[in-house]
């Protein structure tokens, strides 16, 4: 199985999925490239394996700049001055199946029961 299949899994899926980079295609720019480097970072940072959560997080992702870019709101306004933080608390609106927030709830749970334990 490609990563790509791991990533984006049935039919309907893919075409989801190539509907939502013809849409980012479509941009113009600034919108285009901050929405690739955007999703880059997305996909890297914990997207996770939730294909249904993956499409729903890059419909809306591309929808929020197709309409900034409609109403030409520049870039910075949209997405704020600080692109990471951006990227970061709109993944934060799709936790599930994000490897991230596992691996933030796994640590959590073993410093608490690092902690119950040596209290013992």
């Amino acid at each position: 199985m490609s990563i790509f299949e791991k990533i984006i899994g049935d039919f309907e899926g893919k075409r989801q999925y190539r509907e939502y980079k013809a849409r980012v295609k479509a941009l113009p720019e600034p919108y285009r490239a901050s929405g690739a480097a955007l999703e880059r970072y997305l996909m890297n940072l914990g997207a996770g394996n939730d294909t249904a959560m993956l499409l729903a997080m890059l419909d809306d992702l591309v929808t929020l700049l197709e309409q900034g870019a409609e109403a030409r709101t520049p870039i910075h306004e949209l997405l704020g001055d600080d692109a990471v933080d951006f990227a970061e608390t709109f993944l934060a609106n799709y936790p599930q199946g994000s490897w991230i927030s596992k691996e933030r709830a796994r640590l959590n749970a073993s410093i608490a029961k690092a902690v119950a334990e040596g209290e013992r």
